[in-house]
């Protein structure tokens, strides 16, 4: 009843529409095969009677040949008949798998109007924005917990030459007057003086350790 209501509102579904026309055209092209498998077999048994009957009797013969060529010109026909409904069905499998890509493709588009809502591309470009200045705000906090403090702060090479420098004449100096105040002679004999000679040797050896430690 609903399809008959259909056809005269115009609001048939087109998925079922298609798929009753297939079903129905290749209903039709079955019982083309059979048909045709019946003229094949009509067209075989003439020819054997034709060849049993060319030399006994011609006209049996020849009277089978002309059947024979009547039911294959019928055979053509069904042939070119059945080659029309095949294409009409791969027309209508094309056309319906056109529909419902088209219907998908509807839906898809559909999703994404959904999906993007009021998104314009303004606001995608703000959005952008401020993440890119929080990205370089974290990257500047990021750099100043990673550099310890005074790590900027640059040495004056010269100043610490000069400091060195001083240290050394002091170091010298205090030296030098110690060794002033070392008796050379005493009433003590060689002995003392031994070891006063040795005291002196002690001395300049490590003035000379000092002076090296220093120029290095």
């Amino acid at each position: 009843m609903s399809g008959w209501m259909g056809y005269f509102t115009g609001r048939r579904d087109p998925k079922a529409t298609a798929r009753e026309a297939i079903v129905t055209l290749r209903t039709q092209l079955q019982m083309l095969e059979k048909k045709e498998e019946n003229l094949q077999r009509k067209i075989d048994e003439e020819l054997k009677k034709a060849k049993t009957n060319a030399v006994s009797n011609k006209a049996v013969a020849t009277a089978a040949l002309r059947r024979k060529k009547a039911y294959e010109t019928e055979l053509d026909k069904l042939a070119g008949t059945r080659l029309t409904l095949e294409t009409q069905v791969n027309t209508i499998e094309s056309a319906n798998l056109n529909a419902e890509t088209m219907a998908a493709m509807k839906r898809g588009a559909d999703a994404l109007k959904v999906i993007h809502g009021t998104l314009t591309i303004d606001k995608v470009d703000a959005t952008m924005e401020a993440i890119n200045a929080q990205r370089e705000l974290a990257n500047e906090i990021s750099d100043a917990i990673s550099n310890p403090i005074n790590s900027g702060t640059e040495i004056d090479e010269d100043e610490l030459k000069a400091e060195l420098a001083e240290l050394e004449s002091e170091q010298l100096d205090r030296i030098l007057e110690g060794a002033d105040r070392v008796p050379v002679h005493s009433p003590g004999g060689k002995v003392q003086e031994d070891a006063h000679r040795q005291q002196d040797l002690d001395e300049e050896a490590e003035l000379k350790e000092l002076q090296a430690a220093l120029a290095m």
